[in-house]
């Protein structure tokens, strides 16, 4: 059901982070409902109860709105990926469940709310700096795993931990963004997912050596 009782905006609003709050929470729910190519900023403001002309005071464009729902859902991922980051436990553990975490948040995600996958389509499409930029800080927290598996003597000496935590996550992208590259079902990604991660963490150990 998309959301018909707010208040008709008169434009003397002075929160406008509730405003904007406002209309992204709107807009969600009618592009989680019809999809981000059948949903228009018209439809969105009719909705918020204010004409479209106010909703372009707060986003440029509905790709602007789907960049903001992106980043939504984003910040709780890198809230779970710090937590994981921090956590007293081995390294290779930390690093297993990091890529399982993202794996099935956004694959559980997608499954709930189908629509979820055009906007992120659309955004990988439109918005490819944006999608480097979450790809560069959920490095933040990779380097910080390889830092303490380094020196807790479990990984070998790196040099240029951020650029081994990109190959990283290259080697697993499949899984990062999982209905994106493949329709098999969660359990069959997790079966390859513990293989790819198997290899990776061999590769990273103490007594491994580069060919």
């Amino acid at each position: 059901m998309i959301l018909q009782h707010f208040p008709v905006w008169s434009g003397s609003m002075n929160d406008t982070t509730d405003t904007r709050q406002q209309i992204l929470d709107a807009a969600m729910e009618r592009i989680l409902h019809y999809g981000y190519a059948k949903t228009t900023m018209s439809e969105i403001a009719k909705d918020c109860g204010m004409s479209a002309g106010n909703i372009y005071r707060f986003f440029a464009s509905k790709l602007d709105i789907a960049e903001a729902m992106a980043r939504k859902f984003s910040a709780e991922m890198y809230q779970a990926y710090a937590s994981i980051a921090r956590e007293k436990r081995p390294a290779p553990e930390r690093l297993r469940e990091f890529f399982d975490y993202g794996m099935v948040s956004t694959y559980q995600a997608i499954e709930a709310k189908a629509k979820i996958l055009e906007v992120a389509e659309v955004l990988g499409d439109e918005r490819p700096l944006y999608m480097n930029e979450q790809m560069a800080q959920e490095r933040v927290y990779l380097v910080q795993i390889l830092e303490d598996g380094i020196r807790d003597g479990v990984f070998r000496p790196l040099d240029r931990l951020d650029e081994t935590a990109e190959f990283i996550q290259a080697a697993l992208m499949k899984f990062r963004f999982p209905q994106l590259f493949s329709h098999l079902t969660l359990p069959k990604l997790k079966r390859e997912l513990t293989g790819v991660m198997d290899l990776i963490l061999a590769g990273l150990s103490r007594d491994a050596k580069v060919p």
